[in-house]
This record gives structure tokens, sequence and C-alpha cells, in this order.
């Protein structure tokens, strides 16, 4: 049997093999702390059944392990029945020569290189690249709509921010699909809205297959306060979004995944903010969202995080999130951090197609806010 993560996103340590029981970790590499992001694959297992011991907790979500027999081209969780406390355990097909195993459904360049295909030759879309990575990796920035100058309003949309964190990536495949969607929500969005999406925030972690939550000396999303900043990508939305979005810049949505499971884990929310009259619209908009809903996945307002509850504190006053920078500028109506689970959410098993129509969902309330105030 042999263990390694040698691709795009994987992670992986592993301590020991003895017999049928790996024992293995999540390589938090320069992390402050742990986190728990694995993804690795096993060859020559076939018909074997394997255990995987973490050091620790088990290291998986509300739904298991998510696990792939096709070399990492569709996911599927394998379920809590297969889970102790600190391992998990896997029957191996007797014809399976590969087998991947990751905490939720992964999403690196890949991904989004068999998604774009199906809007390139549209005249309101364009690929462009927002700057290189430290390692000189091109960052992507899609571009949806008319120049900034002839719509109605202008959104930024990011994900991957902490690298590990995935289901938005789908979300955002969801809104691209909404904003070029032939119906009147599609219609209307592009009538009034150009869009600047950064998929991945942090696309070194994403390939390298990095935690991204809490790098040290401070992540990504903490990255938007003082200068010179530590990440190109972060230095790049702060100079180019205010500049092309002028006073027209009225959205700024941060997409996350929370922790791997348990309570605020399990639901997704927005993170509330210290400044009421943005939070009292933050809500409205959340009203909207819970009203026009029609995708799988709930979404309720009482599951929004306020400020100053749990985990939603000022800790590190010295640095700055892309929401609360955003929310600095004048222009901007809504600037939030958006969670989406790992795995489930209230209940419903999280996979890529109900993560896209959330992120359908997402537009479609945009639609309902911005309407009357455009």
């Amino acid at each position: 049997m042999h263990i390694d993560c040698d691709f795009p996103g994987g992670n992986v340590i592993v301590d020991q093999i003895e017999g049928d029981t790996a024992h293995i970790r999540p390589d938090v590499r320069d992390t402050m702390g742990h986190w728990f992001y694995w993804h690795f694959r096993v060859a020559g297992a076939a018909g074997r059944t394997v255990r995987f011991q973490f050091p620790g907790g088990d290291g998986t979500g509300p739904r298991g392990p998510c696990v792939s027999t096709d070399g990492g081209k569709t996911w599927a969780f394998y379920g809590r029945e297969c889970v102790q406390e600190k391992s998990f355990t896997y029957a191996f097909p007797s014809h399976a020569h590969e087998v991947r195993f990751c905490v939720g459904i992964p999403y690196t360049e890949r991904n989004l290189h068999e998604f774009l295909p199906k809007h390139r030759g549209r005249p309101l879309f364009s690929e462009e690249t927002l700057c290189a990575d430290r390692s000189g990796r091109a960052v992507e920035l899609l571009k949806l709509g008319k120049p900034a100058e002839d719509a109605a309003a202008c959104l930024l949309l990011t994900a991957r921010h902490h690298c590990c964190e995935t289901t938005p990536s789908f979300a955002a495949e969801g809104f691209i699909d909404a904003y070029f969607g032939e119906d009147a929500l599609g219609g209307w969005l592009r009538e009034k809205l150009a869009c600047w999406i950064v998929p991945f925030v942090d696309k070194d972690g994403v390939e390298a297959g990095d935690q991204g939550k809490n790098r040290a000396p401070h992540d990504h999303n903490r990255d938007y306060l003082g200068q010179p900043g530590l990440y190109p990508t972060v230095g790049a939305i702060r100079e180019q979004v205010p500049a092309w979005g002028g006073e027209k810049l009225r959205v700024v949505m941060d997409l996350h995944c929370p922790w791997i499971r348990g309570k605020w884990h399990e639901d997704i929310y927005f993170v509330g903010c210290n400044d009421a009259e943005h939070w009292a619209r933050t809500s409205e908009y959340c009203r909207r969202l819970e009203e026009v809903r029609a995708g799988p996945l709930p979404y309720y307002t009482a599951h929004n995080l306020p400020y100053g509850t749990d985990w939603n504190v000022d800790k590190e006053p010295h640095l700055s999130s892309c929401a609360k920078w955003a929310r600095t500028l004048p222009s901007v109506w809504l600037a939030n951090s958006v969670e989406i689970p790992y795995a489930a959410c209230s209940g419903v098993e999280i996979t890529p197609g109900r993560a896209r129509l959330f992120g359908r969902d997402l537009a479609a309330a945009l639609k309902a806010y911005l309407e009357p105030r455009l």
C-alpha cells in the first residue's frame, strides 16, 4: 500500500503504516496552530480494509471522508458509519487501482478550467490575469458584463482567501451560470451588474494543498490593512477593484467555509460586523435571500453569526479582512463574508450541484435587493 499527495491540492503526512492501519495527519506547514485539511491518494490496497488513524480527532466532517474512485473526477461522502473516535475505515473495492480521500470536495485550477469553456466566447465574458502570485503562478480574474461605466452597479466576488475552503468555488460557478442564464434573472444581471470574480485569492495555496487558514504571520484574509501587504493577490484587489468600480462598486461578497463540523459550522451563515448601518443593509439582503432561495441548500437568517458572538470578535484590530476593508469604501452598500459548509448544510449533504444552485440563490437575492435601489 502506498499513500501520497503528489498532485494539485494534495495534503497529508504519513507517519507510519502498520499492516492495515495507516497513521496519518494533515500537513499544517506554515499554519499557526492546528487545521484540518487533508487530501491524499492510496494505491495498492485493492480488496483490503484499511484504517486511517489520526493522532487527534478523526479529521472528518458530518458526512465522513469524501472519496473518489476515478482519479478525482467525481466525489461522494462515505458516511459517518466508517468513523471511529480518531480514525475512519475504508473497504477498498477489489478493482480499485487508486482511491482518493479528502476532508471535503476538492476544487483546484483543473476544475476551473473544466468549467470555463461553457462560457468562453460570450460577448460579456472574459478571462484575464489579476496578477502573478508569489511563485509566479497566474491568478485568474473573470470579468462579467459591461464596462463599469455602462453598468448600474459593480460587484466583486471572491473565494479561497483560505485556500482549503473549497465549497465556495462551486457556488461561484453557480453565480456565473446564473449571470448567463436565459431567464429573467440572467437578463437583469447582464443589464444592470458588472462583475469581477477572483476564484482563487490564494492560488499558490490551492495548488500546493496548503491549509491557508492562519498562515503565518497572517493569512490572506487578514492582509487588507497597512502597507505593504504580504500577498500580491490582495494588493492587486486593493488597488484594482476601487479603480475599476469607482462610485458604482456596491457589493463585495467573500465566500468561505467554516470549521469542519458542529454548531455554527453545518449551516450557511453571514458573518456579522460591528457597523450597525451596514449590518442592517446586510440583514435586508439576507431576508431577501431567505425569501427567494429555490435551491436545495437551506438558508435562514436566524443562522447568521452576529458580531460579538462565538468566534466573531475583533481579536486582531491591526489586521483587516476583505469584507472589513470593503466596508471602508464609501460607495459599497454590502460587504460580507458568507460561510458555506464543507459537507452538510442544515442536514442536507453538500454536492457540487447543490452548491452551484446556492450560488444562483445568491444572485437571485442580489436582484431582489438591488432592483429597487438602482
